[in-house]
């Protein structure tokens, strides 16, 4: 069964002639319980890509079906946990604090236990009762993780859940989300963590410009190349050269 259909979808900002795409006629399906990763360049459209598919922004064209219904329905909604990239928070709540508040939005019986659940699930049960404001950037991805999932989503939208993370972090947080798909959970994540992704993911779809280049497993897009980084570099640089765009080398 497929948890993501995503059809013919684009969206553009302005009018007429300054109609700008950063989305371009992207067609593509997530299989329940797997893990999908979509990689690209920042500013490749993944973000604007994941708020269509929460329900956040609005497709200029195509489609987009979640869990058989529409990504604006509530009762979809219901089904679906979404961390932005780089998530802000109440700066002067605790993090139990913050996760009270979501409970409560969600209408979650028995919200002590289920914050102390997801607390330590993501490894923050120490700090609870300390203001986010002292947290590490580690530890407010993964309040972002928490929050994501207390309401038992049956499908994750996780946007550059990695960044930032030491080494320690990453491993944490990589095996929360195989924890998650484990337990039949869906997860979509936008990455430019290329070694994460070939560890993590069941499929990868690539983008660059707007536009959908590859899917499929990390292994196949990796075949013939040192690894999934050196087979995502060499594409975009082929796309990129086939198209007239120029390539600076940093």
């Amino acid at each position: 069964m497929n948890d993501i259909i995503i059809s013919n979808l684009s969206k553009s900002y302005g009018a007429n002639k300054k109609k700008v795409y950063v989305v371009k006629n992207i067609s593509l399906t997530v299989t329940q319980g797997t893990v999908f990763g979509f990689i690209g360049p920042n500013g490749a459209g993944k973000t604007s890509t994941i708020k269509m598919l929460v329900g956040l922004s609005l497709p200029t064209h195509g489609t987009i079906t979640i869990k058989g219904g529409s990504p604006d329905s509530k009762e979809i909604r219901q089904k679906m946990g979404f961390m932005p990239e780089s998530p802000l928070f109440y700066q002067y709540l605790t993090g139990g604090e913050f996760l009270d508040f979501v409970a409560t939005l969600f209408k979650i019986p028995n919200k002590e236990a289920k914050i102390d659940h997801v607390l330590k699930e993501v490894n923050l049960m120490h700090a609870k009762d300390k203001h986010i404001r002292a947290y590490s950037k580690g530890m407010l991805q993964r309040l972002g993780l928490a929050q994501a999932i207390i309401n038992d989503p049956e499908i994750l939208f996780l946007d550059e859940p990695l960044d930032g993370l030491d080494p320690l972090g990453r491993a944490e947080v990589k095996k929360i989300i195989l924890d998650l798909k484990k337990q039949g959970r869906t997860i979509f994540i936008n990455t430019h963590i290329l070694g994460d992704v070939s560890e993590i993911c069941d499929m990868v779809g690539i983008i660059d410009n707007g536009e959908l280049l590859a899917v499929d497993t990390p292994s196949k897009l990796s075949h013939g190349y040192r690894d999934l980084e050196d087979a995502f570099v060499s594409l975009i640089h082929k796309v990129r050269v086939s198209s007239g765009v120029t390539i600076q080398e940093k």
